[in-house]
């Protein structure tokens, strides 16, 4: 387990990069997180460092945004409206996460029983005694 400090956007941005630059095939990120505490912009980074130049935003009523140009592909789930786990398999999930991309799922926690045996933890909190831009940003290999 990792905690990195960020203390801007700009910091949780490039945190992202980071991990996306690091990326390998078959990669699955899961990203938990209250509203508003930068998932938007971690994967904004992740993006990036993958070499995705296209505007990445929360794929909230499509469950899954596929970005094909970047150096792998970049398959990003947002799972907040799923009603029952089993609707991932209609987009084609499996394909996905067990494909040779890499997969980001924000709001994980509400699919656990169908997450991979292996992935890569990522908790995002606030704590504004610290400062308003203030995250806390824990990393755990699952």
């Amino acid at each position: 387990m990792e905690v990195i400090e960020s203390y801007s956007t700009e910091e949780t941005f490039r945190l992202g990069e980071s991990i996306g630059q690091k990326s390998k095939p078959g990669d699955v990120y899961t990203l938990i997180g209250d509203l508003g505490v930068g998932k938007t912009v971690f994967t904004q980074g992740m993006a990036k460092g993958l070499g995705i130049d296209d505007v990445v935003n929360s794929p909230t009523f499509t469950i899954v945004q596929v970005y094909e140009e970047g150096r792998l592909p970049f398959y990003h789930f947002d799972v907040y409206r799923i009603g029952d786990p089993e609707e991932m398999y209609e987009v084609g999930y499996e394909e996905y996460v067990y494909g040779e991309g890499v997969s980001l799922i924000e709001w994980a926690n509400l699919i656990d029983d169908i997450l991979p045996k292996h992935y890569t933890q990522v908790l995002i909190e606030k704590d504004t005694t610290k400062g308003f831009d203030y995250r806390r940003i824990t990393l755990q290999e699952k």
